[in-house]
Formats: structure tokens, sequence, C-alpha cells
């Protein structure tokens, strides 16, 4: 399903003079995915709550397979490219947050870290393979080619998952009258927390993995590399960046279930925050210590999202789980959708006139923030390992 997700940010180097964008405008585009993207998880996880997650779930993954062949065969411009890159996102919300419903139905909290560490390293590595796949046909073909073989994704994904869910019952859980919204989510303190901390790592990390291809194919570039090879250099360097989010998400969610959740997203979150605010002025640097620095980057950006997701299906009643993943999902993919906008704001007004940037380091510090506010939320949780007996857990002994 998320063949398609990284599509674009490779492409991105040759994009810009395909369809004529500045900074800013090529970020717009990734905004208006992360915004669909964002009112979509919204929709659909809610609807979750209310008819099942594996239907939602299904009725998403054939939306998104039309959406992307779509895109594949008529985005050509900007405007194409903004409408139907934000109609991809927007079919697509369903497959996430469900996803993350239907795992949670299956496992204990001492298993579901774990469980949902392997969920998001399968995204992880669909972002790689998007990657892999986009520099090798945009060398070949052209971002056409890269469109056209990277929407072959979800196609392939809904004829999966309908044979992977055949057996899977699509349970809807009973609210009861005494509690509402505000008292299961708005007031929940712990439940709060998690979901500003998520939303915080959003706009770290979703900015970063828009604009890594990017600034490596610019440093390629300052090396003396041309245009179409940085661009494909770029794109092989960021996946590599993704395989260390796939190792981050199926170990650090088992690892929270051994040490507790507040410890392992303090420690990732922290060193992510550190990372955004060096990254960006190596430029230039030997290829070596940028992959180095950037292994770690995306490790820790990515490796607390497993965590921040296991701890919310333990601290909301699973009757109201859809919801509150829909209120975390709508903000933080808000504000995923706003940093890659932002860092191109930013990049454009610290470099003069056209051709490559060469300044970078203060795009990067803008996602830096993101990760400060989400270290303060990681610290501000109790100093307590995963709850013993989560809503759910509770919920099915009884």
């Amino acid at each position: 399903m998320t063949l398609m997700f990284m599509s674009y940010a490779a492409s991105l180097p040759v994009l810009r003079t395909s369809w004529g964008m500045s900074a800013t405008a090529a970020g717009s585009i990734s905004t208006g995915f992360q915004l669909g993207y964002a009112v979509s998880l919204l929709g659909f996880s809610w609807l979750a709550d209310r008819i099942g997650p594996k239907r939602v779930f299904l009725v998403s993954g054939v939306l998104s397979a039309a959406a992307g062949i779509a895109f594949a065969l008529f985005a050509r411009s900007y405007l194409s490219g903004l409408v139907l890159y934000t109609l991809v996102a927007v079919s697509q919300g369903g497959t996430y947050t469900t996803a993350i419903m239907l795992l949670a139905e299956r496992y204990d909290s001492d298993r579901r870290g774990a469980a949902v560490g392997w969920l998001i390293a399968s995204s992880s590595f669909g972002y790689a393979l998007s990657l892999l796949l986009s520099g090798f046909m945009l060398a070949r073909g052209g971002y056409p080619l890269v469109f056209l073989v990277t929407a072959c994704g979800p196609v392939t994904g809904i004829v999966v998952a309908w044979l992977a869910l055949r057996a899977t019952s699509n349970v809807v859980h009973h609210r009861g009258q005494a509690t509402r919204v505000r008292g299961a989510i708005l007031k929940n303190a712990r439940a709060m927390r998690l979901i500003l901390g998520y939303v915080c790592h959003n706009w770290e990390l979703i900015g970063m993995w828009v604009w890594v291809p990017a600034f490596l194919a610019a440093s390629f570039a300052m090396a003396g590399a041309r245009d179409l090879r940085a661009a494909e250099f770029g794109a092989y360097l960021a996946a590599s960046f993704h395989v260390m989010g796939l190792l981050a998400s199926s170990s650090m969610g088992h690892l929270s279930d051994r040490l507790g959740r507040r410890s392992v997203l303090l420690t990732l979150a922290g060193t992510s925050a550190a990372c955004s605010f060096t990254f960006g002025w190596m430029i230039g640097w030997p290829v070596a210590i940028i992959m180095l620095v950037g292994a770690l980057y995306s490790f820790t950006s990515l490796g607390d999202s497993p965590v921040l997701s296991t701890a919310l299906t333990e601290a909301v009643h699973p009757g109201y789980l859809g919801t509150a993943l829909a209120i975390r999902s709508f903000a933080g993919f808000a504000a995923g959708a706003i940093a890659p906008l932002v860092f191109g704001f930013v990049l454009d007004r610290t470099n003069s006139g056209a051709g490559t940037p060469t300044i970078w380091g203060w795009a990067f510090s803008v996602l830096g923030a993101g990760g400060l506010l989400a270290t303060l939320c990681a610290y501000s949780l109790e100093r307590s390992p995963a709850m013993a007996r989560s809503p759910r857990d509770e919920l099915r002994r009884t």
C-alpha cells in the first residue's frame, strides 16, 4: 500500500525542472498530500468505530489502488500533480489506523508493541522499495515510469489484504452510555500527551522524509554529479535511510514491551532532535559521514512511531480507539503537511537565486523544533512501564 508514498519525493529534483516549480511550490504538493491524508485518517478512523476496522480497511484499499493508477497516468504538471497526489492521499487513510486497530484486537499489551512495530516496519519497507524503484526507473523512463511502476503497489496490496483478512472478524465495540469522547480522550491526560507527542513526531519525520532525497541530491550535485544522476543517487541513499527505519520499527516496539514506553520514547525523541539540528549543516561533507548520521537520524525519528501508537491503544477505551486515532492522525498529519512547506519556505529564504540550494541547516533546524517538543512530551509521561492492564485488556478479560 505504501509503495507510492515516496515516488514524488524521489522524483522531486527532476520534477522541479520539468514542472517549473520553486521549492515552496514543490513543498506545497507534499503539503496537499499530507493534508489529504490527515482528512482521510480523520474520516476513516471515525468510521471504523462505527462499522468496524476490517470493512474500512478493505474499502480504502480499493480506492487507493484506483487513485494510484489515475495519478500515474495523468499527473503531468504542477496543478494535475497537486490534485491527483492529494486524491491518492485521501483514498489511502483507511489502511493505516484501521490496521493498528486490527492488531490491537489480536494482541495483548505485552506483545502489542512488537506487533505494531512490525506493521510500521512494513510501511518503512514500502518507502524504501519506493525510493529504490523510483531511483532506478527515473534514470530509464523519467518520472512517468516512476509513477506507473509504484502505482502497482496498492493494486497488489489490496489483493493481498483481501486474502489475509478472510478469516478475521469485523469487530465493533459497544461504547456504553456513561463515557463520552470528552472524558475518554480529551480529559485523558496520558492520551493527550501521546497525541501531542505524535504531532511533534510527525512534523519532524515527514519534513525529513520529503526533503532528504533532495538534500542528498544537492550534496552529489555539489560534488559534480549531473542533475539526473544526483537525483538517482539521492533516491538510493534515502532508501537506505528507510531501511534503518524498518529496523527501528521492528525493534523499538518490542523493546518498549520490555523497558516501558516512556524510556524508549524519551531516548528516541531526544536523539532525533539532535540529528535535526545537525544534519542540514553537513551538506558537502564526505558521503560516509552523511550516511552515518542519516542512518541514526532515520532510526530515531521513526523508531518512536510504533511506541506512540501502541501506548495510545493502551490509554483509550477500545470503543473510542478509532476516534482517538482519528484526532491524533488528523492533527499529526496536518503538522506533517505544513512541515515540508515551511521547510521549502526557509530553504528559499536562506538561499539566493535559482539552482541547487547550498544552505540547508536552517531548514532542518525547523524540523528539530518538533523533535524538542516531542522529547518534552515523552518526559512528561508518568514514570511507569507499559500499562499492565489497558482498557482493551480489561474488556477482553471481562
